[in-house]
């Protein structure tokens, strides 16, 4: 699914072709995404001005002139901007129509995403308001982690991936981070002293600013605003490569599942 690097692609593709444009009509194909599509969202947004867009976890946010649009992509969504929009394809869901002429267009085969409206503040808002640090926030660093994580039975993995923790680590980049940090994704997130926690923080940064220069990763359906796919895949340490030889010391990567979902990790460069 769409993790954090490649929101924020999607943002820094979208952003220059809406922010100080004004809605001019909004098109709704399908309102059964996670959580229905509001009735009213149309009427609300149409004649209101995008004055910038930002991304809070997996989440864009479409600051208007009269409340927040959040857009999130779910497991198999895209948002692409048309200059001139083609016909509408199968699981095209809704159309938001520019003053220019832009179209900005959410696809989403499997309908997991979600489009939503806020006027509160991201405080009061139950997806937002419980959110903890992003990733390449000072507040994210060695002594939070530390602090946090103290008497945590949970494995590590799943604390880096815990959005009440940090927020936008998934599933791939937590393996790729903790790879690079040395570290084994089933330790105790609560045994692991702060040089260790000092190095994941640097590992996460270092592998999402690396993912989100590449364009983040197309495994299957992610593609970015202009519908081209991501190029970090090609460069997983050990992300999908269970039984491959370690990129570093030839170990053969080990898969282990860890909540249900896939962790992989090099028994020999990672302790």
């Amino acid at each position: 699914m769409p993790e954090l690097p490649e929101v924020e692609t999607t943002l820094r593709g979208v952003s220059p072709h809406v922010v100080g444009r004004t809605v001019t009509a909004m098109r709704v194909y399908d309102r059964r995404l996670r959580w229905p599509v509001p009735d009213e969202l149309e009427r609300t947004l149409v004649g209101s001005t995008i004055l910038r867009v930002e991304r809070r976890s997996k989440y864009l946010l479409f600051r208007t002139s009269v409340g927040t649009l959040i857009v999130h992509l779910g497991m198999t969504g895209s948002l692409r901007v048309h200059r001139h929009a083609p016909p509408r394809r199968t699981h095209d869901h809704v159309d938001v129509v520019l003053d220019d002429g832009t179209t900005l267009r959410y696809h989403d085969p499997r309908r997991f995403g979600a489009m939503l409206w806020t006027a509160e503040g991201d405080d009061l808002h139950p997806l937002l308001r419980s959110l903890g640090p992003e990733p390449f926030d000072p507040a994210f660093d060695a002594a939070y982690l530390w602090r946090v994580t103290r008497g945590k039975r949970a494995a590590i993995k799943l604390a880096l991936m815990d959005n009440h923790i940090v927020v936008g680590v998934g599933n791939i980049y937590a393996n790729e981070a903790l790879f690079r940090a040395g570290i084994r994704p089933g330790i105790a997130a609560g045994r692991l002293s702060r040089p260790r926690l000092a190095r994941l923080v640097h590992a996460v940064r270092e592998v999402l600013t690396e993912a989100i220069a590449k364009g983040g990763s197309t495994l299957r359906d992610y593609v970015d605003s202009a519908g081209e796919p991501g190029y970090f895949q090609l460069t997983y340490r050990v992300y999908g490569r269970a039984g491959e030889p370690c990129r570093v010391c030839r170990a053969p990567v080990r898969l282990l599942r860890l909540g249900q979902r896939a962790s992989f990790y090099c028994p020999a460069c990672q302790r």
